[in-house]
């Protein structure tokens, strides 16, 4: 688990856009007043949102697109590159905002077998399979990889698990609702890189 400071739980709708029609799930949400970093980038028309985790090792960001602008449009723009750049410290503003966040859960399981075979792993699903390395028993092949990925985020922190272009600014508003779909990462901060990421719709 780790730590975010204290936040106020609360209700409130998620609204998401299905078949060009919008619906509303109600949800409990997360209220929290305090000095965060935050930017814009208008290549995407999205408010990036730096919170940080107890310890300053790791941040959650969360991108939040404009209303009008869907999840998979931000997502077709997105490289390791242009979230590097676009998450620079030094090109986000630190203000006190107003920030409500949904409370959540994602659980997702991935039979792996074919991700694998296309990276050219194939011979460790068949006969000829050699497994000597590990074990002195003949005869051994993979019949099944199995990745599984879980997140939590509610008021106490994040519980996270896993096996196996320029940056143009507007003025921002005084808080940040994230009441429809968004990304969200979880970043090392001293090496930046990304350990967990997510996406946060109704499907």
């Amino acid at each position: 688990m780790f730590g975010l400071e204290t936040w106020v739980e609360g209700r409130g709708n998620i609204s998401s856009r299905k078949s060009c029609q919008n619906e509303e799930k109600p949800v409990q949400m997360m209220f929290k007043k305090s000095s965060f970093k935050m930017t814009y980038v208008e290549e995407i028309s999205t408010a990036i949102l730096l919170l940080p985790y107890a310890g300053n090792e790791l941040n959650m960001i969360i991108m939040l697109p404009d209303e009008n602008v869907e999840l998979k449009t931000v997502e077709k723009e997105i490289t390791y590159e242009k979230f590097i750049e676009w998450t620079r410290l030094d090109k986000m503003d630190e203000e006190e905002v107003e920030v409500f966040l949904p409370r959540f859960k994602l659980e997702e399981n991935y039979d792996m077998e074919d991700f694998l075979c296309k990276l050219g792993m194939t011979d460790a699903f068949e006969d000829r399979a050699d497994f000597s390395g590990i074990s002195s028993k003949q005869g051994l092949s993979l019949s099944k990889v199995v990745h599984k990925s879980f997140v939590e985020v509610n008021e106490e922190g994040t519980e996270a698990a896993a096996a196996t272009s320029s940056v143009v600014y507007k003025c921002m508003p005084p808080y940040f609702c994230a009441d429809h779909p968004f990304l969200f990462f979880i970043q090392h901060c001293k090496t930046r890189g990304i350990v967990f990421c997510g996406r946060f719709s109704s499907p």
